[in-house]
């Protein structure tokens, strides 16, 4: 091959050569005879999101970037979709794709139409979002537990679907035994799959959201998490002893004086700043027994 052959293909740029992915992926249209490579242009306005959709929550600034993305580039990935009527159809998976495309300003989108019954497209769904890099932990989890409850798949028969191990799997499920709070914490990203793993080898909640509060509060890593998750007692910051205050001598005249005359106990608890001197009485004995000596005296 001479070098003008060999140059020919350089120095087009990456627009040029996105420009010739259609033709070099071997994807078809809908002139094809392969069910498999059938990709049809739908319009957005007939396509409706998946009910099954396991992501609870789309980030707008990445949706605005991925809309930014297609504005230039297209949609590279086609959705897929199932057909539910004459020009209806329902998101299997790519609804990311699909919402971001609404936001760029597109009326159609490639897809795959597959036609496949409730089940199995909640399987789909389920699969294909567990994938993705930027599912938060608990909706993996939340994922898995659909699979198996929705599905009927044991945790065995779960492994090879996701790609994951039976004991990843059981990590993932027993996030959702954590309290609420420390779930929110961990699909925001203050609490990693690690510091959560630390605090369920705590066994009382109260316990938990304590340690939890204390590591994004102090930005503790996953070993000191589970340092203290060993030591539930270190879980929760000591107050800093406060030194002990001296009974000021016209205090203790005070009780010794009422002492005299009164046959409860008498308590003298000083402060900083002033005190208290407390008298516990058993019944109206005591008390009238301290009247009479306090108008005995005229200290009445």
């Amino acid at each position: 091959m001479s070098n003008k052959n060999q140059n020919k293909g350089l120095g087009r740029g990456l627009d040029a050569l996105l420009s010739n992915a259609g033709q070099d992926s071997g994807i078809r249209h809908d002139n094809s005879s392969s069910p498999l490579t059938s990709i049809k242009e739908i319009e957005l306005s007939q396509i409706i999101p998946n009910p099954f959709q396991p992501r609870s929550e789309f980030d707008r600034q990445k949706l605005q970037e991925l809309a930014d993305s297609i504005k230039q580039l297209g949609v590279i990935q086609p959705i897929t979709v199932k057909k539910i009527s004459v020009g209806r159809y329902q998101i299997i998976s790519g609804e990311r794709r699909f919402r971001a495309s609404g936001i760029a300003g597109l009326s159609t989108i490639p897809a795959y139409v597959k036609e496949v019954d409730e089940d199995s497209m909640l399987e789909m769904a389920l699969v294909e979002n567990i994938q993705r890099e930027d599912l938060d932990a608990i909706d993996i989890a939340i994922s898995f537990q659909r699979l198996i409850d929705e599905c009927h798949l044991t945790q065995e028969a779960l492994s090879p679907r996701v790609g994951k191990n039976r004991a990843t799997i059981a990590n993932y499920l027993r996030l959702l035994k954590l309290p609420p709070k420390i779930q929110m914490a961990i699909k925001s990203g203050a609490l990693t799959m690690g510091h959560a793993k630390a605090i369920l080898s705590m066994d009382k909640e109260d316990a938990q959201i304590r340690l939890a509060e204390r590591v994004v509060s102090e930005g503790l890593s996953v070993r000191e998490t589970e340092a203290l998750a060993q030591k539930p007692a270190a879980a929760t910051p000591k107050k800093e002893s406060q030194p002990a205050v001296a009974v000021p001598q016209a205090a203790q005249s005070v009780g010794d004086i009422f002492g005299k005359y009164f046959s409860g106990k008498i308590s003298v608890k000083p402060k900083r700043n002033g005190g208290d001197i407390v008298l516990h009485y058993k019944n109206l004995e005591q008390l009238n027994v301290l009247l009479k000596a306090l108008k005995e005296h005229n200290l009445q």
